[in-house]
C-alpha cells in the first residue's frame, strides 16, 4: 500500500490552488485586422503539463524541481513569454499546489476534490477482481490533480468525477475526472472553453491490461457526456490533458467513438496545415507516442485552428527537464468578423 500513503500524504495540508481574476483587471490582448479590414484576429496560447506531483513514498526529491516550475513559469510571466493558459495534471502534493500558485496566473481553478461525488454512466464491474492491494480500497484519498491557470479571467467552472466502477489499480486512489474553465478574453466576441483532465493510467495501473482498458473506455464516454452537457456551441473549445493512450490501439479506438474534437497533432502533422512545428516527431503518426494532446473545435462565431505546437521543460539548454513528461504547447489563432459586439463573456 506505499501508493496509498503517497496520495495519503499528499492529500493532506495543502488546499486546492485558487485565485479570482477579475475582468476589470484583465489585460487586453494584440488583435489584428485583416487587410480588407472584415477578419479580426488574435492568439491564444496554451499548455498541457503533467507535473509529476505525486507525494513520498511514491516519489521523492520533488519539492526542488516542483518549486522550480512555478518559478520559470513566473519568470516567463515577468518576461511576456509565458503561455495564456496551463492545464495541469498529477497536482497531488503539496508542493505541486504551491508550485501552481507560484506560476503567478491571476485565475486559477481545481478540478474535481477528494469529496466530490462521482458521477459513473454505468454501474456494471469492470472485467476480473477488485484488488485493495491495488489501491481499489473503495474511497479516494486525493483530489483529482487537475487544474487551469490563465492570463484571463475565468467567468465559469465545472467539473465531473469519473464513476466508482470507471477506474482501475492505482488510479482509484485520486478522485480523477475532468474540468472546465470558461475565459472572457477582452475584444473577443465570446469566451472560449477550456477543458482539462487526467484519464486512467495502463501499465502503471497495476492492474490487467483489460480492467485498465475498460475503465478508460467508460472515462472517455464520461469525459464526452460532460462536455456534452457544459460547452456551449457558440465558443470555440480546447481539450487538454493527459489522456493516457500512447501506444494503445484500443483506447484511442474507444476515446475516438466519443469525442469528435479535432487532435493537434493530426492537423500539424500535415505540412499544408499552415501550422508550424518546433519539436522533433517520428513517423507519420507523432500522436500515438505520447500521452500528452489536444483537441479543438471552432465556435460558431469564431473559428480557431493550431498555427504552432512545441514541447516545453524538456531537457532543451533553455527549458530544464523538471517532470516525468514534457509540456506541450499549442498557439491557437482566433478568428471572428470585425465589428462584432467585443465583450469576451465577461459580465
Amino acid at each position: 500500500m506505499a501508493a496509498a500513503s503517497a496520495l495519503a500524504l499528499a492529500a493532506c495540508g495543502t488546499a486546492p490552488p485558487l485565485r479570482i481574476a477579475s475582468c476589470e483587471a484583465s489585460p487586453r490582448p494584440a488583435i489584428e485586422l485583416s487587410e480588407d479590414g472584415r477578419t479580426a484576429r488574435m492568439e491564444l496560447s496554451v499548455l498541457t503539463y503533467n507535473i509529476e506531483g505525486l507525494g513520498w513514498p511514491a516519489r521523492v526529491s520533488r519539492a526542488g524541481d516542483l518549486a522550480a516550475i512555478g518559478e520559470t513559469l513566473a519568470r516567463m510571466r515577468a518576461a511576456g513569454t509565458a503561455p495564456d493558459v496551463v492545464l495541469f495534471q498529477e497536482m497531488f502534493s503539496g508542493p505541486a499546489k504551491r508550485a501552481v500558485l507560484a506560476s503567478g496566473y491571476p485565475a486559477v481553478v481545481s478540478g474535481p476534490r477528494r469529496t466530490t461525488r462521482p458521477q459513473g454512466s454505468t454501474r456494471s464491474a469492470l472485467p476480473g477482481k477488485s484488488n485493495i492491494r491495488r489501491g481499489e480500497i473503495g474511497m479516494h484519498l486525493t483530489g483529482s490533480g487537475i487544474a487551469v491557470a490563465s492570463r484571463y479571467p475565468v467567468t465559469h467552472v465545472d467539473h465531473r468525477a469519473f464513476g466508482r466502477r470507471s477506474c482501475a489499480g492505482i488510479d482509484c486512489l485520486a478522485n480523477k475526472g475532468v474540468m472546465l474553465a470558461r475565459i472572457a478574453i477582452p475584444g473577443v466576441p465570446v469566451p472560449v472553453d477550456l477543458y482539462n483532465t487526467h484519464m486512467n493510467s495502463r501499465r502503471a495501473a497495476k492492474v490487467p491490461e483489460e480492467r485498465s482498458l475498460v475503465a478508460h473506455g467508460r472515462q472517455a464516454l464520461e469525459a464526452s457526456e460532460f462536455v456534452d452537457r457544459t460547452h456551449d456551441d457558440r465558443f470555440p473549445v480546447v481539450f487538454g490533458g493527459d489522456f493516457n493512450m500512447r501506444h494503445s490501439e484500443d483506447r484511442w479506438a474507444h476515446f475516438s467513438r466519443y469525442q469528435p474534437l479535432t487532435l493537434v497533432h493530426r492537423v500539424c502533422a500535415d505540412p499544408a496545415s499552415g501550422c508550424e512545428v518546433r519539436m522533433s516527431w517520428d513517423g507519420d503518426e507523432p500522436w500515438v507516442d505520447t500521452q500528452d494532446l489536444q483537441f479543438f473545435a471552432d465556435g460558431g462565431l469564431v473559428k480557431i485552428r493550431p498555427i504552432r505546437v512545441e514541447a516545453m521543460f524538456d531537457g532543451s539548454h533553455a527549458m530544464p527537464r523538471l517532470s516525468d513528461h514534457d509540456g506541450f504547447a499549442v498557439t491557437y489563432e482566433l478568428r471572428w468578423p470585425a465589428g462584432t459586439v467585443r465583450d469576451g463573456g465577461c459580465p
